[in-house]
């Protein structure tokens, strides 16, 4: 991690670290994240809602612990947030609906709950778009949240607010979710790091959408960490990953280790542009830029290889996101069988490479733009307009085959704005991902707070 001005702005891994060794106690660090929050929330609107007083009497029953020598669990004392689409426990949960905005959960989403069970210290919750179903976030309940790197510019969506708040040292860790690229799309357009887990790995129940009290996962949804290394990824895993209540009777979850050590272990597939999802010069010059610092690193690289046809994976994807947020299609096992096929071509392509590098995104945060829906809205791509749902192409190649995916910051363009890549790995080998994301941290440089 380069050199930051602010603890706020340090790893969580580091965090906990001081934690530990009483550098600092759960209720200063709060403290420092509350006040960072009044002097730069105001410009950003990342954080939406704040329980000062229940979170000082959890930081400072931390810190008793501590005193006692009492170790609540792997993120004991740290102060986090969450998106505003993930219930938690006596605190607004709106998920940006004007018919949501006075309702308070009686019980933790599961994914919030296991990062409360082991320590966290929960202060807030995050803005997004209503209902979680935009690459910009903006609602009726708490208006338009602003990227960090340029004011006038989206941080994106849906976990806007998230990667918001990572990026500008507001908070510890962030728990967001993603379907089509809500998790990846934001880290990305922020310069941060986030890991959306295979699918099926972390619970999702207690995410609105569906509406509160559902119980059934809907297809293709994950819940995954926002942080500011992939060391924080890895830790962030280790508290949300495994089954659920009902299937924990009987299943236990052992992930597997990392594919390699050295960065020069892993075998490297690289796609950074396809004409169904043209990449703006601009994020082109940053990725490839990063490719070459990986290979005079010692990284094995191949430039050629493809698992699937990104053009028939999107159109495979959109069906499936369609049915996912429909009450229902007719052709949903056919669009299934379809799924299966591309799962079989990955499972394939990962016997000879262990990841393929991607974009996150054609393009960089774009300027806010709310005129009429993102079905009409367009991005402009190397000076030519383009459909506005092309931010999820790319994004859609590990969600259509329930892959991992982690985002780590590669640079910015001449502009200033941030460039992040994305790490797509075999399904349930996350730690690979993560893994792959570190070592392009140390070759990089990784997150860089905010100028």
């Amino acid at each position: 991690m380069t050199a930051t001005t602010t603890i706020t702005a340090a790893p969580a891994t580091h965090l906990m670290r001081a934690l530990r060794r009483r550098e600092i106690s759960s209720r200063e660090l709060l403290e420092q994240y509350l006040a960072r929050i009044e002097e730069r929330n105001p410009a950003l609107n990342a954080v939406v809602t704040l329980d000062v007083e229940g979170a000082r009497a959890t930081a400072a029953a931390a810190d008793q612990a501590t005193a006692r020598g009492h170790d609540l669990g792997a993120l004991h004392g740290l102060p986090i947030t969450i998106k505003d689409s993930l219930e938690t426990t006596g605190m607004r949960t709106t998920s940006g609906a004007p018919d949501l905005a006075g309702y308070v959960p009686a019980r933790d989403a599961d994914a919030v709950a296991r990062l409360r069970a082991a320590g966290a210290v929960i202060f807030g919750k995050t803005n997004l778009p209503t209902f979680a179903m935009d690459w910009q976030t903006y609602n009726p309940v708490f208006g338009t949240t602003n990227n960090p790197w340029d004011l006038a510019r989206t941080p994106g969506g849906s976990s806007g607010g998230a990667a918001a708040a990572i990026a500008a040292a507001l908070t510890g860790l962030e728990l967001g979710s993603d379907i089509r690229g809500s998790l990846r799309q934001p880290a990305h357009n922020t310069g941060i790091f986030t890991l959306k887990p295979s699918f099926g790995l972390v619970p999702v129940r207690g995410h609105i959408p569906g509406p509160p009290g559902t119980l059934s996962s809907p297809d293709l949804a994950v819940v995954g960490p926002l942080a500011r290394s992939a060391d924080d990824l890895d830790l962030a895993l280790d508290v949300l990953a495994g089954p659920d209540a009902a299937m924990a009777t009987a299943w236990r979850l052992r992930l597997p280790a990392p594919r390699g050590r050295s960065l020069s272990d892993y075998r490297i597939a690289v796609w950074l542009d396809d004409a169904a999802a043209p990449v703006d010069s601009t994020v082109l010059r940053v990725l490839a830029s990063a490719v070459q610092e990986l290979r005079h690193a010692g990284a094995h690289i191949n430039d050629d290889a493809r698992p699937v046809d990104l053009a028939e994976s999107n159109a495979t994807f959109d069906k499936l996101f369609q049915a996912a947020v429909s009450p229902g299609a007719a052709d949903w096992n056919h669009t299934n069988e379809r799924r299966e096929q591309l799962r079989a071509q990955w499972q394939a392509f990962f016997r000879s490479f262990d990841v393929i590098l991607t974009p996150v995104s054609p393009v960089t945060a774009i300027e806010h733009d709310h005129a009429g829906t993102p079905d009409t809205r367009t991005i402009t791509v190397n000076g030519q307009a383009r459909p506005y749902v092309d931010q999820s192409i790319w994004t859609g190649l590990a969600g259509a085959s329930y892959l991992p995916a982690a985002v780590a910051p590669v640079g910015r363009t001449t502009g200033g704005l941030p460039v992040g890549v994305q790490v797509i790995a075999p399904y349930l080998e996350d730690r690979t991902a993560i893994d792959v994301a570190r070592h392009i941290e140390r070759v990089i440089g990784g997150y860089n707070e905010p100028e």
